[in-house]
């Protein structure tokens, strides 16, 4: 489909969904980004659904602003995938071992490594610019500091709710590995700091919801947010890296034999800020909840623990400023799918996936999401479909 177009106060409200089938109170919060006065436009894909601060699934452009909480508290989230020399064949007929062998090298949950990974010893890790990312952290908020400890542990682990680590197969029988994961706690501090002192602002004061205050240009909140989120974003891109490293060190030592060689690791965020420029004006572009899809960007849109995934390639529509969704979409929220489902839905919508069962994740069952094929059909203008992947191995927090 193409867009659909919604009136807003500022700007029109570009939607690649149904806006029937969109929960009142997402639109709603659309209605009010809308209405910032700062805002040059707003695009909607095909998972939108309501979020804390903005509209998970919105990309928000704006001249000489930023929304703090319509980035989100975990900064730089987004995925990582690989495809490797593996196939089908290669697998074990129980996956169990190598789920097991994943869990023990990438802490999850609120796990952290017991010392700080080391990075040189990693398997072909770029790195260039550590020494200099660390020190940029003495240059952070100063109410984080204390957190630098956890921070430092934390690289490299994936966290709980929806990030996940997977082993998958293509159509062809390929083997992929796939990540999500963010910038951790101390991504979530930061955010947590800065959206507070945006709502403290006198010119945030009479927005239309406190959680859309912003921070503008040239003034040395906006300078001191910039320098922090900058720094959140490098640190999930690292966070995925690490993980990418240590993941494949798994695989290399599980299936000696097959002496596994990897592709290039294709990397995304999916809830950040990015310097672009359209219709020549320099914005600042939120995606919250969605991935760069500029022409040739590769991408990855995930769908949930029991259904596919896809490797994708931009399209560069910049009617949507060169984005695509990040993922399939909630369709109901963690509470909502905790009282529905049961342990026993899990193992009927997982099975084939070697993945807890357990009643710690019924909130991430697949039914609480979108159909995947409904949302990749709904941007077709946006991106073009590369590869279609299935887990056999899904690793949560």
């Amino acid at each position: 489909m193409s867009y659909v177009e919604m009136p807003g106060a500022q700007v029109p409200i570009r939607m690649w969904a149904d806006p029937a089938t969109v929960e009142e109170g997402a639109m709603q919060q659309l209605r009010n980004v809308a209405t910032l006065p700062w805002i040059k436009g707003l695009a909607v894909m095909p998972d939108v659904h309501y979020g804390k601060g903005a509209t998970v699934g919105s990309v928000i452009a704006m001249h000489g602003a930023v929304c703090p909480a319509a980035v989100g508290v975990d900064i730089g989230c987004g995925m990582s995938a690989v495809k490797t020399s593996l196939t089908a064949n290669d697998l074990p007929g129980d996956l169990s071992r190598l789920r097991s062998k994943i869990e023990q090298a990438i802490p999850v949950g609120r796990g952290m490594h017991d010392d700080a990974v080391d990075p040189g010893r990693l398997h072909g890790f770029p790195t260039a610019g550590w020494g200099d990312f660390w020190e940029r952290f003495d240059g952070i908020a100063d109410s984080v500091k204390f957190r630098q400890e956890r921070a430092i542990k934390q690289m490299g682990t994936l966290g709980s709710g929806n990030h996940f680590i997977e082993f998958c197969l293509d159509e062809s029988d390929s083997v992929w590995l796939m990540l999500h994961s963010g910038s951790r706690n101390i991504g979530k501090e930061l955010a947590d700091h800065h959206i507070g002192e945006a709502q403290k602002l006198p010119h945030n004061q009479g927005l239309i919801d406190r959680d859309l205050a912003v921070f503008i240009a040239d003034t040395p909140q906006m300078a001191a947010y910039r320098n922090d989120l900058f720094w959140a974003q490098e640190y999930a891109k690292y966070n995925r890296a690490i993980m990418m490293a240590l993941f494949q060190d798994v695989v290399r030592k599980e299936f000696k034999k097959a002496r596994v060689t990897f592709e290039p690791v294709i990397s995304c965020h999916h809830n950040y800020v990015a310097e672009e420029r359209y219709e020549g004006m320099d914005l600042l572009v939120t995606r919250k909840g969605a991935i760069r899809a500029g022409s040739g960007d590769f991408g990855i849109i995930p769908g949930s623990m029991g259904t596919g995934s896809y490797i994708v390639k931009g399209l560069g529509n910049e009617a949507s400023f060169n984005s695509a969704s990040h993922g399939a979409g909630r369709k109901m929220s963690r509470n909502a799918a905790k009282r529905r489902f049961s342990t026993r839905d899990l193992e009927e919508q997982t099975r084939g996936v070697e993945c807890r069962k357990d009643a710690g994740v019924v909130d991430e069952i697949p039914a609480a999401y979108k159909p995947i094929e409904q949302v990749m059909e709904q941007q077709r203008d946006l991106v073009q479909v590369v590869a279609k992947l299935k887990q056999v191995i899904c690793v949560k927090g």
